[in-house]
């Protein structure tokens, strides 16, 4: 191999992270809608794993890439099967994700997001009002669906402001998925949970694939997962804004 690489290295006993990170990007890569890095090679020499990927020259995105990201993700979310989830479980961050597939969408996410990251918040130490509070949602958020009957979407996972750039050509680019299949509403709840994406971005999107009405009811629901997965990872405020998200969408369902 010529030129420069991006690599990353984990511990060998992490090489499972890795390589659900090779397999995300081909499945993206596979869709056809959406540009992402090239895997060069991967391996593993003593302690250490190892993935390769082509090197990027990203740049922030300006408004036209934002405009050309909203048309490639509606299109990479025009990618459906008939079950949400995924044949393997991959990595949110540094968390496992568990992925096992199910043919109902709020049950999937009642037990393999929510329900994951509220008992490992309880492992962690988090207990009171979070869980009493996040116990209870669990057994009431299905009532924010109503009629609203999910795709199982190809879904990058981890869509935030920091997982996407932009080629010198104006292409847009997006890296580090935690892919598996679920509700197009689930990877366009996180673009807004840490800002970072314009508003041509929603237009094009919109224009391609329009949202349910009850997008917005349920964006917290969604954002809630990976404020746990921060609390769970970090600690600190994430309580605090777990807790508030958590009340309002008990609000939101009469409770």
């Amino acid at each position: 191999m010529t030129g420069r690489a991006f690599t990353k290295r984990l511990p060998a006993a992490e090489r499972w992270r890795l390589a659900s990170e090779v397999d995300g990007l081909a499945r993206l890569a596979q869709s056809g809608a959406i540009r992402v890095p090239r895997v060069l090679g991967s391996g593993e020499s003593g302690a250490v794993a190892w993935i390769e990927l082509e090197w990027l020259d990203l740049r922030p995105p300006g408004a036209a890439a934002h405009a050309q990201l909203g048309r490639a993700l509606a299109g990479l979310h025009a990618v459906t099967r008939d079950e949400f989830g995924l044949e393997r479980d991959n990595a949110i961050g540094r968390s496992p994700q568990p992925n096992a597939p199910a043919p109902d969408w709020v049950e999937f996410w009642r037990a393999r997001r929510l329900g994951f990251q509220l008992d490992l918040a309880a492992r962690n130490g988090c207990s009171g009002r979070l869980q009493d509070r996040g116990r209870r949602l669990l057994d009431e958020f299905g009532a924010l669906f109503g009629g609203y009957r999910p795709k199982a979407s190809l879904l990058h996972g981890d869509l935030w402001a920091g997982n996407h750039g932009m080629l010198a050509d104006g292409s847009p680019v997006v890296f580090d998925p935690a892919v598996y299949y679920g509700d197009r509403e689930a990877d366009l709840a996180m673009t807004r949970l840490f800002g970072g994406f314009g508003a041509d971005f929603y237009a094009a999107y919109e224009a391609e694939w329009p949202l349910d009405t009850g997008a917005a009811v349920r964006r917290d629901l969604y954002n809630l997962y990976h404020v746990l997965n921060h609390l769970n990872l970090f600690g600190g405020g994430y309580r605090a804004q777990a807790e508030a998200m958590i009340d309002r969408l008990l609000a939101a369902t009469g409770h």
